[in-house]
C-alpha cells in the first residue's frame, strides 16, 4: 500500500467514525440512534480489518469507492433501485443462466460488494 492510499483510506476510516458520533435515526427515537451509531461503527470496524491486509492497488482501489459511496448514502438517505435479488429473474439453465448471473453481478450496487463477504 503506499503512503497516499494509506492516507486515504485512514482519512475514510475516520471520517466514518466523526458520521457515525453525529448520526441521527430517521425514527427520531434515541433507542434507535444509538442502535443505528454501534451498527455503523460495527460495521466499519468488520470492514476495514477484513480489508486491511489488501495488497493489491485494484482491489484496494474498489474497497474506497465502496466506502465513499456508502458514505454518500449515508449522508443524503439516498437509496438506489438498481439491486436484483440473487432470485429476482426467472430461473434458466445453460447460456441463459450464466447470463442472468452476470447481469445479477453487474446489477449489485457498489456499496453492498462487501456485503456478501461479512
Amino acid at each position: 500500500m503506499t503512503a497516499s492510499t494509506r492516507t486515504t483510506v485512514l482519512s475514510l476510516y475516520m471520517r466514518v467514525f466523526r458520521i457515525a458520533r453525529t448520526w441521527q435515526a430517521q425514527s427520531g427515537v434515541a433507542s434507535d440512534t444509538e442502535t443505528e451509531r454501534k451498527y455503523i461503527l460495527q460495521e466499519a470496524r468488520t470492514l476495514f480489518r477484513q480489508n486491511q491486509k489488501l495488497t493489491e492497488q485494484e482491489s484496494i482501489r474498489k474497497c474506497i469507492e465502496e466506502c465513499e459511496a456508502r458514505i454518500e448514502i449515508g449522508k443524503n438517505g439516498e437509496k438506489q433501485q438498481t439491486y436484483l435479488p440473487p432470485m429476482g429473474l426467472a430461473t434458466q439453465k445453460g447460456r441463459k443462466l450464466r447470463a442472468q448471473q452476470r447481469l445479477r453481478k453487474q446489477a449489485k450496487p457498489i456499496y453492498l460488494q462487501s456485503h456478501d463477504e461479512t
